[in-house]
């Protein structure tokens, strides 16, 4: 696949040690504690699933694992920084390492869709002119080479959603976060969206997947050894064996 070309492996994280950790993590919302004494692990080009009822905290769980909250308590690191006490410096270099799908899936409504995948680059100062190979081959991964010119209004909700996970790799992350990537696509789309995060973690990619749909979590267990792990009750529980 020429993509992985483009990419190559995960190497910038010593095997072994994790990508992301917590411990004892809690988190406090609207005066209540939402997460309590949470401790995970997340090791290189490892694949997890994350379920739960709704409510239980898979959002929060997620903005932790990536910066955009700071625990009530406990210690958040990722690629071995603690995120409490980053500075601007240090935060931007931890948003390029990890890509994520927000389940809104937000884009500029003025932009075609390749401007807006190439957002990223733009904010990092990267030379547009020199990534259009680059930026093609990943429109055509995705399976929108020919949407290139669509304005977002104009795309579907399968579409929107691999824009959107077009965008989160445009950098090259070593993890992606997804937020319920196939809460509002069907089933067919929902597996062409889990095939694309496969390819992805065969190349080397960390994959933290939120999700409510177990017959998402079940479809993977023939293409990628995961780990499925389940927010009950404040706290994580494995959900399984590998599947």
């Amino acid at each position: 696949m020429k993509l992985a070309v483009l990419w190559g492996k995960t190497s910038k994280q010593h095997q072994g040690d994790a990508v992301i950790e917590l411990d004892n993590v809690g988190y406090n919302y609207g005066g209540g504690e939402l997460l309590s004494n949470l401790s995970m692990q997340l090791a290189p080009g490892s694949f997890h699933f994350l379920t739960g009822p709704s409510g239980t905290g898979k959002t929060t769980l997620l903005k932790l694992c990536y910066g955009a909250l700071t625990p009530t308590s406990g210690r958040v690191r990722v690629f071995n920084m603690d995120v409490k006490g980053l500075d601007r410096d240090q935060m931007a270099f931890l948003r390029r390492r990890v890509g994520v799908v927000h389940q809104d899936c937000r884009f500029l409504d003025h932009l075609p869709v390749i401007e807006n995948i190439a957002l990223p680059l733009t904010v990092s100062g990267r030379d547009l002119g020199q990534e259009q190979a680059n930026l093609r081959e990943l429109l055509n991964w995705v399976g929108l080479a020919e949407r290139s010119d669509a304005l977002p209004p104009e795309l579907s909700g399968g579409e929107r959603q691999r824009a959107a996970l077009a965008r989160s790799v445009i950098l090259s992350p070593d993890v992606i976060i997804a937020d319920e990537p196939t809460g509002n696509v069907d089933w067919e789309m929902s597996q062409r969206l889990l095939q694309l995060l496969v390819e992805l973690n065969r190349m080397g990619k960390t994959i933290l997947v939120a999700t409510h749909d177990l017959s998402l979590i079940r479809a993977a267990k023939n293409q990628v050894q995961a780990r499925v792990l389940r927010i009950y009750d404040k706290q994580l529980h494995l959900a399984g064996a590998d599947l």
